[in-house]
């Protein structure tokens, strides 16, 4: 079969779908990656995949995202996939609209809600609307935790029936795994990996290090993630420079190697507003770290109180230092069996082979349907 994979970078679909694009490659289906060109479409590439550039404008103006519905459609009706998977906001609601005019079977993800449900404004109501347009046509749509799921139900955004919830994007385990911190003397560190946005909490663990820096001065406390301005929760760089210049927070900038930094941590935190599945406290639990999240959708799923980290409350960063002091406070033995519990949760709960297997099933079973 042809299967194309449609996101909103080629950067997404490398560090994130490869394992589901080498799954697919070795069952013998040729992939079609369809993105905005970057630095990893060549990758894309090397790694077998066909690609098919698509301008998505970078932002949110529903009104200049209509055309990205006829420039799908033109890439769908050139390429004639048998399937496309959609992952990520623009893809599954414009690229619904585009699969169901080529008369393609579309299985959607939807891998976080963004700013649609975070932020009440003019822009959130049409993003609702055209979910509920969009969200007619999919064959299949993965959420992946169940708070969005009943969420989409609540708002009729989706029927029932063709909804499941998946593990996130699930976790390569053999890529991600335990490696103890090289220097047992080094400062205790806690690592904070997100885009710079307001939503991640940036401004709340920001403050929060400060709060903790004051007390126990030779910690390290560090942020790794890309600065995105055009986002509309993004941190401008003037911001951004503002508060490195404080000194309690040192900056990572971007990284192809992220395990080789959560390996130096001692703590991974992540103070959202709402998420999907975060990918990076699934790296983390699979490389054995203790973990402090928002008590939010998403993070909830991977952080289990007290078993393998801390829940915090959401914007509120002297509770997020609060529970950063407990986490430093701990003994040796509490923190290695809380990072042990989160290796658990990874392979028991997220392995990427379970999120494999449920697409091959879902492909099988759209593509079926449409043949009949």
């Amino acid at each position: 079969m042809r299967i194309a994979i449609v996101i909103n970078t080629s950067w997404n679909i490398f560090n994130f779908r490869l394992s589901l694009i080498k799954a697919l490659l070795a069952e013998g289906h040729e992939v079609i990656a369809i993105a905005p060109r970057d630095n990893y479409s060549q990758r894309l590439i090397e790694a077998g995949c066909k690609f098919v550039p698509v301008t998505m404008e970078k932002g949110t103006n529903p009104f200049k995202d209509i055309w990205l519905t006829w420039r799908l459609y033109r890439a769908y009706s050139r390429v004639k996939p048998d399937v496309v998977l959609h992952y990520t906001i623009k893809p599954n609601i414009y690229g619904a609209f585009a699969a169901h005019f080529a008369g393609i079977p579309a299985i959607n993800n939807v891998s976080g809600l963004g700013t649609v449900f975070i932020k009440k404004d003019y822009i959130s109501n049409i993003a609702l609307k055209l979910y509920k347009q969009a969200f007619q046509y999919p064959a299949k749509v993965f959420f992946q935790n169940q708070d969005d799921r009943r969420l989409f139900l609540k708002h009729n955004l989706v029927r029932a029936g063709i909804t499941e919830v998946l593990p996130g994007s699930g976790i390569d385990l053999q890529a991600f795994t335990p490696i103890p911190k090289p220097d047992s003397n080094a400062p205790f560190t806690f690592l904070m990996i997100a885009r710079v946005l307001y939503e991640k909490g940036v401004a709340e663990y920001m403050e929060a290090c400060r709060l903790l820096k004051a007390k126990y001065p030779t910690i390290k406390c560090q942020l790794l993630g890309q600065v995105d301005e055009l986002s509309r929760f993004g941190v401008k760089q003037t911001v951004l420079d503002a508060w490195l210049a404080e000194g309690n927070v040192e900056y990572l900038g971007t990284t192809d190697d992220v395990a080789t930094i959560i390996a130096q941590a001692n703590c991974v935190v992540l103070p959202s507003y709402r998420e999907g599945t975060p990918r990076t406290l699934l790296e983390a639990a699979a490389m054995a770290k203790p973990l402090i999240a928002t008590n939010v959708p998403g993070c909830r799923e991977v952080v289990q109180q007290n078993i393998n980290g801390l829940l915090c409350r959401v914007r509120n960063a002297p509770d997020l230092a609060e529970k950063m002091e407990q986490m430093l406070q701990m003994p040796p033995e509490q923190l290695q069996k809380m990072g042990e519990a989160s290796r658990h949760i990874a392979e028991t709960k997220f392995d990427v082979n379970f999120v494999i297997q449920r697409y091959l099933h879902a492909i099988a079973e759209v593509t079926t349907f449409k043949k009949v």
